[in-house]
């Protein structure tokens, strides 16, 4: 799947939409609680990329003018929405070409729910879930869908070729980054996963044994309540990729639960998941992990 012939065949294939919306980024791609925002105006683009397994819809956001690294954006569970094309064009606009796919796209386009009223202890609502992230998980399905969807930036105008590409996701998305380096490992040259759900299982395909095909530089920031049902997962994740000689960041967000990078989070327990300082945090983290191994 890493080959040039791969890689070549799969950009042949890939289609835009005519559709073009401008959006000059000031709100959130500048906000002031980023350190030296660049604050770029940029473009967004709803996009179509053809994959092994149909045609996935996708936001393709990028600055106005000049050519940029290029970032994959693994969305979480509730999928494309408003949240994620707004973390797009807030990295957009610190100097990147960003695409957001829907991982669902076997099923439908996007998008799929309103996160910010999903009710987690709600049987139903779980209900949703599993068949949609079922579809990406599927053995194989993430690792063709990374290589369409870094061909689609490859082809783009707007990425630096020049440059090694980014990979971030959130909650679903940590273990989705992780499939990509590995599936990619001369192209990705770093990976971010906040609050990933299921990087260390006891199976054989468990993500974190990826970490000996991986060379990109890899940050795990894990949530607290995630780190107390599983203790030893940061452990197993740091024993990988320190032996695979991969350079990499494993922290716990004590003060915040899973999925508190996403603003749309709903309310759990009485208590948003969203934590704007460890958000912030977060997002600083990744633009120094993206400044070391993409810039």
């Amino acid at each position: 799947m890493t080959d040039e012939k791969n890689n070549d065949a799969l950009q042949s294939d890939v289609g835009r939409r005519d559709f073009v919306a401008l959006s000059v980024a000031a709100g959130v791609a500048a906000n002031e609680d980023t350190a030296s925002a660049a604050g770029l105006p940029v473009v967004e683009t709803n996009v179509e990329v053809k994959t092994p397994d149909g045609v996935c819809d996708a936001a393709f956001i990028h600055p106005m003018s000049g050519s940029h690294p290029g970032v994959l954006l693994w969305p979480d569970a509730f999928g494309l929405r408003p949240s994620m094309r707004e973390m797009a064009k807030r990295l957009a606009a610190e100097g990147y070409s960003v695409l957001v796919p829907n991982p669902f796209y076997r099923i439908s386009k996007a998008p799929f729910t309103d996160a910010s009223t999903f009710n987690f202890a709600n049987p139903d609502d779980m209900k949703k879930l599993g068949p949609l992230m079922g579809s990406v998980n599927a053995p194989g399905n993430a690792e063709k869908d990374a290589v369409a969807y870094v061909a689609f930036l490859d082809a783009q105008k707007e990425v630096n070729k020049n440059k090694k590409i980014g990979t971030q996701g959130y909650c679903m998305g940590g273990p989705l980054v992780v499939k990509t380096a590995a599936a990619l490992p001369n192209r990705i040259g770093a990976g971010g996963s906040f609050h990933g759900g299921g990087l260390v299982t006891d199976k054989p395909d468990s993500p974190h044994l990826l970490a000996s095909k991986i060379k990109a530089h890899m940050y795990f920031g894990i949530a607290s309540n995630d780190d107390m049902r599983q203790p030893d997962a940061k452990d197993k994740l740091k024993e990988a990729f320190t032996a695979a000689k991969v350079p990499v960041e494993i922290e716990v967000y004590s003060a915040s639960l899973h999925g508190w990078c996403v603003p749309d989070m709903p309310v759990q327990n009485g208590a948003p998941i969203y934590n704007k300082p460890d958000a912030e945090r977060a997002w600083a983290k990744l633009l120094a992990l993206y400044k070391a191994g993409i810039a």
